[in-house]
């Protein structure tokens, strides 16, 4: 009933004064604040690139940079656009927006001069009502009459000023008649409780996007004598919540950096007034603070209240800013597998080169996630710990997504017509993805030796660990010269890998036979000899997908995919290159001598 009496008494020209002086207020705002980011933006810009080393500086750069525009949402945005282009880092953006929030505060100060009541001349020379006028008049002559572009820009500044103070003036004069109702008093009061205050103060903000325009609605409300300290105090909490959702919006397409940091923003705000809002609610109590529910607010003690919040907030976060940083990486959490999968975006297929080469990236991608893989695995057989054990489960599990998800889409575009280079690339992508996810899953088949190993502590003969530790030297280059081949497209890389695989070929050969002559003399066990044997099997296989890898990518520089045929080639010994590395290369890892 209150609600629908109060509206009674508020006239239509008292609500289309109060809606007209929201939009004045709104407009001059967005005038002044663009003029003065046109007039000092690139200054401001440079400034910020440079001087963010430093964690003070770049508070004190936020602070002011706010104070100067008047929009902390438009810093914010300013400051997730750097980190997106990588000019800024999370770490820097965050102390910035520490400042922006007390920055913000400014423009509440600025309004509650509207209240100032004294027949002093400087002091009714500080009221709005007094100054506005001169600015403005400066404001269009300076418009009007000069041709200086930087003099015009001046003048937008001056001209926005009055238009948000004239509005906020319409505002505070459409609702003063409401200081004389007894039902928007009570209506007010609802507000005295926390949550629905916070609840309040965040949904004006976030429609207005805009905590400076939110505040001096407030002040304007508070004109009438009828807002509370107990009403006011939680609404000006949930405002500065409501001002995030300005850089939530612009942070939408940005890379993960920049959504963190406009998580950092969000969080800064939230977390600030739960611990806030619950010291005010303890306090009350405690303290027997129940006076405030009728105790009226004025103008300038909002701005006083405004800026104790954000002060209190930013003193309390100071020293937890690295916590803030993780916060906001959990939030936003690595997702480098999702940005690549983003890339194959089935509407490349209307210009299917395109598509292709974005498949080739990704692909790249997965061969640098098998190669860490296999290499983890390598170092687990000489120095077994949990880390690598996880790093290897984990990249097995990665380089399976790719290649279901890569696979997937590479079917889908050899559907559509293309150049003859294009569908060789496909062809040539859908062998090797393959051959790189069984690379990753060798790993973990080695990582399943690591662990038995480790696990009933067992120790092979010094000289098996000598022929094992040359088979795995040897399996460690041919991955690296494949990894190499596809991609750098390195064809004398992939030409040394078909030599160094037969090399490989005769190690294991070589290691089993010797294996056989230590359990002879009884030097060696069953057990470890199943180990081994299972070790140098994989070590063998890893090398042989690397011998596809290499082959498919020395046929695709021939224009002719018949891998076997080419390794047949080779392995016949019809190749002089292929016999020169061959012996290059069993020179190199020979085990007689060790």
């Amino acid at each position: 009933m209150d609600f629908f009496s109060t509206a009674a008494k508020f006239s239509l020209f008292d609500v289309l004064s109060l809606i007209g002086g929201l939009a004045l207020f709104l407009f001059g705002m967005n005038l002044m604040g663009n003029a003065l980011e046109k007039k000092a933006g690139g200054q401001l810009k440079t400034v910020l690139e440079k001087m963010t080393d430093n964690p003070v500086k770049g508070f004190l750069l936020g602070l002011g940079v706010t104070a100067i525009i008047q929009s902390s949402s438009a810093t914010t945005v300013m400051v997730v656009g750097f980190v997106n282009s990588g000019v800024m880092t999370l770490r820097q953006a965050i102390r910035i927006i520490m400042g922006a929030n007390i920055g913000t505060t400014v423009t509440a100060w600025i309004l509650s001069l509207t209240g100032i009541e004294s027949g002093n001349f400087v002091m009714t020379m500080l009221k709005p009502t007094s100054f506005v006028p001169i600015l403005a008049i400066i404001g269009t002559g300076l418009m009007m009459f000069s041709s200086s572009s930087k003099k015009k820009d001046t003048s937008v500044i001056l001209l926005g000023f009055a238009t948000l103070m004239t509005g906020m003036d319409l505002m505070s004069g459409a609702v003063s008649g409401l200081k004389n109702v007894p039902e928007f008093a009570n209506i007010l009061t609802l507000f005295t409780n926390p949550i629905l205050g916070v609840i309040a103060g965040a949904v004006l903000t976030g429609v207005i996007q805009s905590s400076s325009a939110s505040v001096g609605i407030l002040q304007a409300l508070a004109s009438t004598g009828a807002v509370k300290f107990g009403a006011a105090i939680p609404i000006i909490m949930g405002q500065n919540i409501g001002t995030c959702v300005t850089a939530l919006i612009s942070c939408i397409g940005a890379n993960k950096n920049a959504k963190r940091t406009a998580v950092v923003h969000l969080y800064f705000n939230v977390i600030g007034t739960i611990v806030l809002l619950i010291a005010y609610s303890v306090a009350k109590p405690l303290l027997n603070l129940y006076f405030l529910d009728n105790m009226a607010i004025d103008g300038f003690q909002i701005a006083v209240v405004h800026s104790a919040f954000n002060i209190i907030c930013t003193v309390l976060w100071m020293p937890f800013t690295r916590l803030l940083e993780k916060l906001a990486c959990i939030t936003v959490r690595e997702t480098e597998e999702k940005e690549k999968y983003e890339m194959l975006d089935s509407r490349l297929f209307v210009t299917p080169s395109v598509a292709v080469e974005r498949c080739k990236t990704v692909a790249e991608k997965m061969a640098d996630i098998s190669i860490e893989t296999i290499n983890n695995s390598f170092e687990l057989i000489r120095n077994f710990n949990t880390e690598l054990y996880d790093k290897v489960l984990k990249g097995e599990d990665k380089a399976d997504k790719y290649e279901d998800r890569l696979g997937s889409y590479l079917v889908k575009l050899s559907s559509l017509e293309h150049t003859k280079e294009d569908s060789i690339e496909i062809t040539k992508l859908l062998h090797i993805i393959s051959d790189f996810e069984r690379i990753s899953d060798h790993a973990v088949n080695i990582l399943g030796s690591a662990e038995e190993i480790n696990d009933k502590k067992i120790e092979f003969s010094g000289n098996a660990k000598r022929e094992l530790a040359v088979m795995i030297s040897a399996v460690s280059e041919i991955v690296s010269l494949a990894h190499s081949a596809f991609v750098n497209n390195d064809l004398d890389s992939a030409i040394q890998v078909e030599p160094l695989e037969q090399v490989v070929d005769v190690l294991k050969a070589d290691i089993k036979a010797k294996h056989v002559e230590r359990l002879q003399k009884g030097e060696c066990t069953i057990e470890l000899g199943f180990i081994l044997t299972d070790l140098v099997t994989n070590l063998e296989r890893v090398s042989d997908h690397c011998s596809n890898i290499a082959g498919c990518m020395l046929e695709m520089a021939h224009s002719d995919m018949a891998i076997h045929k080419y390794l047949r080639s080779v392995k016949d010994g019809n190749k002089k290159e292929f016999n020169h590395y061959f012996d290059y290369f069993k020179m190199k890892y020979s085990i007689e001598n060790i």
